[in-house]
């Protein structure tokens, strides 16, 4: 089966990284770390863009493409650590008015969690007995609920498995970039051995992660959608730390964006369906 992106779905891919990098750009990134809010305009013009809609049939208003696109697009998403209910917000577009277009903010109560409980419009679940909780991530905050554990949706595992495989893939360059451009004794730390196989662990988890991510995505199997989410979460993880090891004690400072990725993907792991909940899946599958 060939797995190779066509023309279209490149030029999906890019146009949605040149969007990010227009509106949410490091700058922005590091204002909503300051002064966590969600951006309104960012989302209208998310839904301009037809991020929500994007699974949609055009006679219902949107663009009319499948979940492999739309996993491409997350993982753009992921890519620029883009806050906000996305995954919730995606799956709500066909059945929430506004939620297509961006205007309407949906989230979702997600086992015992839900994210951005505060800025959003429409909550689906039961999040009344809801109760603040300190979120690791600055750019997720999160509510803890006493309900009980409910089957996670497919699609929404599937989407933040897309969005942590834009993140490892994002702290792998910037890991090579770091590598290439500090240097000690008089040489890049990128020629050192021990770096040199930081790097090259790094790329070789986020393209497992990848190849599990989009056939998933191709497939919609749930278990294939389980296992494509434990290699993400797990590139991720390991490649935010990895990328830490490589920057050296700057990685941990503020002023450097890696562990954000850390931070997120740390959080992103835990939603909507965990390393132990997809483990016991695959097992219960086999």
């Amino acid at each position: 089966m060939d797995f190779q992106l066509t023309d279209e779905q490149r030029a999906l891919k890019s146009g949605m990284r040149e969007l990010l990098e227009a509106r949410f750009d490091r700058d922005a990134l590091r204002a909503a770390v300051e002064r966590p809010a969600l951006d309104r305009a960012l989302w209208r013009a998310l839904g301009e863009a037809g991020f929500f809609a994007l699974r949609l049939p055009e006679r219902e208003g949107g663009v009319g493409l499948g979940l492999p696109e739309a996993a491409l697009l997350f993982e753009e998403a992921g890519r620029a650590l883009l806050p906000g209910p996305l995954v919730a917000t995606h799956l709500a577009a066909r059945d929430v008015p506004g939620a297509a277009s961006g205007e309407t903010v949906v989230t979702r109560v997600d086992g015992g969690l839900v994210a951005w409980l505060d800025e959003a419009d429409l909550v689906q679940g039961d999040a009344r007995d809801a109760t603040s909780m300190r979120s690791l991530d600055p750019l997720t905050p999160l509510h803890r609920i006493h309900a009980p554990h409910a089957d996670a949706l497919p699609e929404a595992v599937l989407l933040t498995a897309a969005e942590q495989l834009g993140s490892a893939a994002c702290t792998t360059e910037l890991a090579v970039q770091h590598a290439r451009q500090r240097a000690q004794f008089g040489r890049p730390v990128g020629s050192f051995q021990a770096v040199k196989h930081l790097c090259a662990d790094m790329l070789v988890r986020t393209e497992v992660a990848r190849a599990a991510v989009y056939a998933a995505a191709v497939t919609g199997d749930r278990d294939e959608i389980a296992g494509a989410k434990l290699l993400a979460d797990e590139a991720a993880v390991r490649c935010a730390r990895d990328c830490l090891q490589v920057h050296g004690g700057m990685g941990f400072t503020w002023e450097a964006d890696v562990h954000l990725h850390l931070k997120r993907a740390w959080v992103r792991a835990e939603q909507w369906q965990s390393a132990e909940q997809a483990a016991e899946a695959l097992a219960a599958a086999l």
